[in-house]
């Protein structure tokens, strides 16, 4: 509770370039600077080499220290940090009032002297904004709280209605949908996530989209829709209101895959409507949890829906299973088989000796390296489609070394190793993929020794070069009459046989390494702009959860989803 309470009052605190963001514990540790967000301290009981480093706003890394390395030094580190928090409560105590740190800031224009007249549409603007990034409810405008609040500060401003409210903020979320739509205009590839979600007996499908810009080569993404469904959310139904999400919004023929969980109801949407049908359903392998038709049934007119267009064809583009989601059913479903295969391994999972002591700990060795693989695909910014084998096979090699060490954790090995094999198999298979690995200059050749897997990309990568080339070609056959006799045969040499072992060659594993290589960046992009898991997606509920509220659950659809996408898309707003 006492790092609790430190560290929430430290986040709330700006932390300056060369300033120690905990000077309370200099009796146990020396500020030696900064590296990007983390911080480095010295421990002064380790002197003169141990430099641990900490996140700005947590310094939980240097308490693992002291218990780890220092346990007889811990109840001194304990009353530091409960002297400090004392320290800091009284110091920002605030009568009869809430708790600074969880109160919203207004911002500094509203603050400003009272002399000082600020433009009512300035004002507006504020409070709009105040309104989305808090997630306030409208009829806060409303309160005589809040308009004593804004009166006293601008005495010549007004506050504006409820519906006005309204107004301005559908009105922000289409200006910003039309900046979304001419970013996404640039782009010439882009993924997509998709999920489903309810709460209040209410079903929402939510969106997101994510594409690299062709000169940073820097990862973007944003959210597209949280849009309503009614009715429980079959495959036909998920299908439809996907395939208009990617019409809205001018990128139906650039989403190269779509990721999602592996829900039965969205694999049979795109095995019957995707560009790349999947395999037939495996009842094992779908996720069935994933789709409780009880909690969103909802009854409709049985004419309304026989008048109903059901004979149109949706467009869904090739699908990628998250991988996250596939991790989680290997280290759940899977390793609850392993219960089956030793009766000493079963016994040993529930009992308490000292010897089980020791079994636990070989457990949380055993399972370290999923949990790493899960943290590194659902990254949004860094990961690209190609990291997933790459982590795919790093993760069984780490297990298949765990082999010669593992004194009674073999059976939870080998049920993993046969989860991945049943979850990844086909995936380890698919020469795209792989091609995919071998386009990030990070990986290239390096990440597997299986030769039939690297030669099948290399295969995958030639082939898919040369039909860039032709259709290249034939672009300049249709834009000019007068093309140069031999420009296509020496374009040819160039770029077929030398570009890919060039690329293959050098020693750089920085991704500013494929503008030196056109035609292996334009390839790379188009396989590599899909996210292996669809974690972002699951980042836009969390984030729907704190508005859609037990108390805000009669909010209308279009009023919640716009409120939402405002607070998503604030790096779009100018």
């Amino acid at each position: 509770m006492e790092d609790s309470n430190i560290q929430s009052s430290e986040k709330d605190q700006e932390i300056l370039e060369n300033e120690c963001p905990w000077p309370h514990l200099e009796e146990l540790f020396m500020y030696r600077g900064r590296k990007g967000d983390s911080m480095l301290m010295q421990c002064k009981l380790c002197l003169p080499s141990v430099v641990i480093s900490a996140y700005k706003t947590s310094a939980s890394n240097l308490k693992k220290h002291i218990m780890r390395k220092h346990p007889s030094k811990i109840d001194q580190y304990h009353d530091i940090i409960a002297t400090s928090a004392s320290s800091q409560r009284k110091t920002t105590a605030i009568p009869n009032k809430l708790s600074a740190s969880k109160q919203v800031k207004l911002p500094d224009v509203m603050l400003a002297p009272v002399n000082k007249r600020v433009p009512q549409a300035t004002v507006d603007k504020l409070i709009i904004n105040f309104i989305c990034e808090g997630l306030q409810p409208f009829a806060v405008v409303e309160q005589p709280a809040f308009k004593e609040l804004i009166t006293t500060l601008q005495p010549h401003a007004k506050v504006i209605s409820r519906s006005t409210v309204r107004t301005r903020i559908c009105d922000a979320a289409e200006d910003i949908k039309t900046t979304i739509i001419a970013e996404l205009g640039k782009a010439k590839f882009v993924a997509t996530t998709t999920d489903c979600w309810s709460a209040h007996q209410k079903s929402y499908l939510g969106v997101t989209c994510h594409w690299i810009e062709e000169e940073s080569l820097e990862r973007r993404s944003a959210a597209l829709a949280c849009k309503r469904l009614r009715g429980s959310y079959t495959f036909d139904m998920i299908a439809s209101a996907l395939d208009d999400v990617h019409f809205q919004y001018k990128i139906r023929d650039k989403v190269v895959r779509t990721t999602t969980d592996s829900g039965s109801n969205f694999i049979k949407a795109f095995h019957v409507f995707g560009a790349q049908n999947d395999a037939e359903v495996d009842e094992d392998e779908a996720d069935l949890d994933t789709l409780d038709v009880s909690d969103h049934i909802e009854y409709h007119d049985k004419n309304v829906i026989l008048d109903e267009d059901s004979g149109m064809e949706y467009q869904l583009p090739p699908h990628q299973r998250c991988a996250c989601h596939l991790l989680n059913l290997v280290a759940t479903a899977d390793t609850a088989l392993a219960e089956c295969m030793n009766d000493t391994y079963l016994q040993k999972a529930f009992s308490l000796s000292p010897a089980e002591v020791a079994f636990l700990r070989e457990y949380c060795i055993t399972m370290k390296p999923l949990v790493k693989a899960s943290n590194i695909l659902q990254s949004e910014s860094s990961t690209y489609m190609g990291w997933l084998l790459p982590v795919i096979h790093q993760l069984l090699s780490k297990l298949n070394r765990l082999e010669t060490s593992s004194k009674t954790c073999m059976p939870l090995i080998k049920a993993l190793q046969n989860g991945l094999q049943k979850r990844f198999g086909q995936m380890m298979a698919n020469p795209d993929l792989a091609a995919a690995a071998v386009l990030l200059p990070k990986f290239k050749t390096s990440w597997t020794d299986r030769a039939d897997v690297i030669e099948a990309a290399l295969t995958y990568l030639k082939q898919h070069l040369e039909t860039t080339e032709h259709e290249s070609e034939h672009q300049q056959r249709e834009s000019s009459d007068d093309d140069d006799f031999f420009s296509r045969p020496l374009s040819r040499m160039m770029q077929s046989p030398i570009e890919p072992d060039g690329y293959l060659a050098c020693a750089s594993d920085s991704m500013e390494l494929l503008h030196s290589f056109p035609a292996i960046k334009k390839l790379s992009l188009k396989l590599n702009t899909a996210l292996p898991a669809s974690a972002a997606c699951e980042r836009l509920f969390s984030c729907a959860g704190l508005l859609f509220t037990s108390k805000r659950s009669r909010i209308d659809s279009m009023n919640f989803e716009n409120q939402l996408l405002l607070k998503l898309y604030k790096r779009f707003r100018k």
